[in-house]
């Protein structure tokens, strides 16, 4: 692309797609079940341990909310880690899917709440998909979820990143907000301080 070409560019779809995050954000805040977040909260500060699994860009929010756990002093691990330990019956599995039928997840969703016992929630746009049923809690998330049930991995192998379009994402960004306003309301209720969450910010980096 040319200097002359760059000039030419009107930011059109940007301003678009600008506008329908905010629109969903908007829609997202009325209408998600604050029953559903009480619940979880409960399930977060009564917890032994808390594991959170996702995959792709899911499991890359899942991480930034591990992150802030780790930050307000929880015992939290993202499965997969190769230093993850074993999930145990008093702990909380936290699964992250749009469609909530990712291969990889529903199965480690099984085994989490039907073999060893964990408390398993569920954060999803598809509230009726296997996840979604079998979740101890869900939180109905918007966004489109992906129709594919193949696991990502899988896609990716077969070269299909239809998925990764950038309106196909909508549901990691409003996930990320919505568990960024669950650790609000954490530090809230336990009145952490931002010294004691600075205090556990990694030193190296």
């Amino acid at each position: 692309m040319d200097r002359e070409t760059a000039h030419e560019i009107k930011c059109d779809r940007f301003i678009q797609c600008m506008r329908m995050i905010d629109e969903q954000l908007d829609e997202t805040s009325k209408s998600v079940d604050m029953e559903s977040v009480k619940k979880i909260i409960e399930y977060i500060v009564d917890s032994n341990r808390i594991f959170i699994m996702g995959a792709g860009r899911s499991g890359l929010v899942g991480k930034g909310f591990a992150m802030r756990l780790m930050h307000m002093g929880f015992d939290v691990y993202v499965i997969g880690e190769t230093t993850t330990p074993a999930v145990k019956s008093d702990d909380l599995v936290i699964a992250i899917s749009g469609s909530g039928e990712t291969t990889s997840i529903t199965n480690l969703g099984k085994v989490s709440k039907n073999e060893i016992g964990a408390k398993l929630i569920a954060v999803t746009s598809n509230p009726d998909s296997t996840l979604g049923k079998m979740a101890d809690v869900k939180l109905t998330v918007g966004g489109r979820a992906t129709s594919q049930e193949e696991d990502y991995l899988e896609r990716h192998m077969r070269g299909d990143y239809k998925s990764m379009a950038p309106m196909g994402t909508m549901f990691e960004l409003l996930s990320i907000i919505v568990l960024d306003a669950i650790i609000a309301e954490l530090i809230a209720i336990t009145g952490a301080s931002e010294e004691d969450l600075r205090s556990r910010h990694a030193t190296l980096e």
